[in-house]
């Protein structure tokens, strides 16, 4: 192990929206670069997890993307370039972003653990080590897909990949192919593969569609609703399981195709296929689990944040601080789980820590303020 550890203040896990929002608050508080604070990102160039998203995933299709504090997408996007991949289009406004505001970005560098060391924390990567006062973690959730469990899944002799793996529809034509899941990103597998393959869809609950309009008002409630789950120390909920799925364009269009055939969970998986509890079978080919993921926070384990339910007790203002260590922040958990979200919480995190540090901040009109 290395015993040399480099002294920072505050360290940001993660270089994605949620991370550089953090860091555009904290320099904007008055931390300099390096010493005062660094972003470490395990991606090997600048664009968070969505560089690495399908090549079907348009900047038209995707779930919302909120502009960074300080500089707007359409300086680097045209409002009318919606066709654009996300993979190509978001990496380069992340890029852009750290270009101008000169953003301390040190990758590509995987954190593999933080240990509590009395008054600060070590933080052990596949680099150097460094020891810190605070952290702001920012890992997101794209390196943690989660697959349920079910019998039989070992011998499955066919294909099975995650929404993590997904790249086109093509390499499914002529296939049998069953997608799992309810959520937005498994309604456009479904849309896609039908075209290609002969698909069965399974959920575990029957979803809910919704003909009204998503308002801002809707998605401040969806996200009181998380906060409230994070504070008491519960597993945050899915936004689609509050707020339910918009009958878009795209689904009016796939229940034309009949493509909407819903059938419940499977309760095993045989060699060739899927069997239900009333034993009815069906042989496919390939499993594609759009099953979600989990929040990616293994590094942080030896703090001991977690209930015995998993959960983690959050507050603060934003429900970012980790109850157990107030040194520990968690941006883009829970209620900052989204673009705009992700924006408030790095902004608040990076308040309440530099304040909970002593680190005094430069007093400046842009510090005292400054835009979400």
């Amino acid at each position: 192990m290395n015993a040399l550890a480099y002294k920072i203040d505050i360290l940001v896990i993660g270089g994605g929206q949620a991370g550089l929002s953090t860091g555009y608050h904290l320099q904007n508080l008055g931390l300099t670069g390096g010493r005062g604070f660094l972003l470490l990102d395990k991606s090997p160039r600048p664009g968070g997890a969505w560089q690495f998203r399908w090549p079907s995933l348009t900047m038209k299709t995707i779930n919302g993307m909120h502009d960074l504090p300080g500089m707007g997408f359409a300086e680097v996007l045209d409002a009318g370039q919606s066709e654009v991949r996300a993979a190509e289009a978001v990496p380069c406004y992340f890029q852009a972003y750290e270009d101008r505001f000169h953003l301390p970005v040190y990758r590509p560098v995987t954190t593999r653990l933080v240990c509590d060391r009395g008054e600060r924390m070590r933080v052990e990567t596949d680099h150097e080590t460094f020891s810190v006062r605070g952290i702001i973690n920012c890992t997101g959730t794209w390196d943690a897909p989660q697959i349920p469990y079910y019998p039989g899944r070992e011998l499955f002799q066919g294909r099975q990949l995650h929404t993590h793996d997904y790249q086109t529809p093509d390499e499914f034509a002529g296939q049998r192919v069953v997608i799992v899941g309810a959520g937005i990103s498994a309604l456009q597998f479904l849309d896609e593969v039908s075209r290609v393959a002969d698909t069965i869809w399974v959920t575990r609950r029957p979803p809910v569609f919704s003909d009204a309009k998503f308002t801002a008002e809707d998605g401040r409630a969806a996200v009181a609703r998380v906060e409230k789950r994070v504070r008491r120390g519960l597993v945050p909920g899915s936004v689609v399981s509050v707020t339910g799925l918009p009958r878009s364009p795209a689904i009016r269009a796939m229940q034309a195709r009949g493509v909407l055939d819903r059938q419940p969970m499977f309760s095993e998986i045989t060699p060739h296929g899927i069997r239900w509890p009333d034993g009815r079978e069906e042989q496919v080919d390939v499993i594609l689990w759009a099953t979600g993921f989990r929040s990616a926070l293994d590094h942080l384990a030896p703090l001991q944040l977690r209930e015995d339910n998993g959960g983690i007790v959050m507050t603060g203002r934003l429900a970012t601080q980790a109850q157990r260590d107030p040194r520990v922040h968690l941006v883009g958990y829970g209620p900052s789980a989204s673009t705009v979200g992700a924006n408030r919480a790095g902004r608040a995190a990076a308040r309440e820590l530099v304040d909970y540090l002593g680190l005094a901040p430069a007093k400046t009109g842009q510090q005292a303020g400054g835009p979400d």
